[in-house]
């Protein structure tokens, strides 16, 4: 399934979804303009690597919020954008502009480091905004499982348009990234399965914990 919106309305403009979204794409803009030797070295300054974090975290802690803002191809990028504006207009809804920024580079940064202590040693670079994104979907499954995403959903040669519950669409999402989590190498090339599923966990524990304290 591939969502196209949400029957969600917000109450306020979502000013830092836009500016995130705007920022990411002037990076990737300025990524690919380099020669692919500093490009390299780009990479090297400001992405996750592993081994080189673990063993200077004092000076390389950063990379877990600039690694946030990169990203290894075009479709990585689309793909993490069109999932940030779709879900995170209603946690930035909620949450007020300032808490829904620091939440989402909290999440992306514990996914960032549980991918790190998964893979101690490796020295593969690790890039994308896609923890953070998962922590804000894992915040709308707990405050909005009730709302409908319209979904593509391909049906061998055939393709519909059909409303999911929220609560169906991302259960199943996150079902699918434990799977892969579980069978994937994080010392391996490839897709950070295990960030996905521990920024995802991270965001609905936040916002449990926000919404819980903000009743009292």
């Amino acid at each position: 399934m591939f969502p196209l919106h949400d029957d969600n309305p917000t109450q306020d403009t979502s000013f830092i979804v836009y500016i995130l979204i705007l920022i990411n794409v002037l990076i990737f803009g300025y990524q690919v303009s380099l020669p692919n030797f500093q490009l390299l070295q780009w990479l090297n300054t400001w992405a996750v690597i592993p081994q080189e974090l673990l063993a200077n975290p004092a000076k390389l802690s950063f990379t877990l919020i600039s690694s946030q803002f990169l990203h290894a191809n075009i479709f990585h990028l689309v793909g993490n954008m069109w999932f940030l504006y779709l879900f995170g207009n209603n946690i930035e809804d909620q949450l007020g502009h300032w808490k829904f920024l620091l939440f989402y580079l909290v999440c992306g940064a514990i996914a960032a480091f549980v991918h790190v202590v998964s893979a101690p040693m490796s020295v593969i670079k690790m890039v994308g905004a896609s923890g953070a994104i998962s922590g804000v979907m894992g915040a709308y499954l707990v405050r909005f499982p009730r709302a409908r995403i319209l979904s593509l959903v391909f049906l061998g040669i055939f393709i519909t348009a059909i409303p999911v519950p929220a609560a169906v669409f991302l259960g199943l999402w996150i079902a699918g990234q434990t799977v892969y989590a579980a069978m994937a190498n994080p010392d391996l090339p490839g897709v950070a399965y295990l960030a996905h599923v521990s920024g995802f966990v991270a965001g609905a524990i936040a916002i449990f914990l926000v919404t819980k304290l903000s009743r009292k």
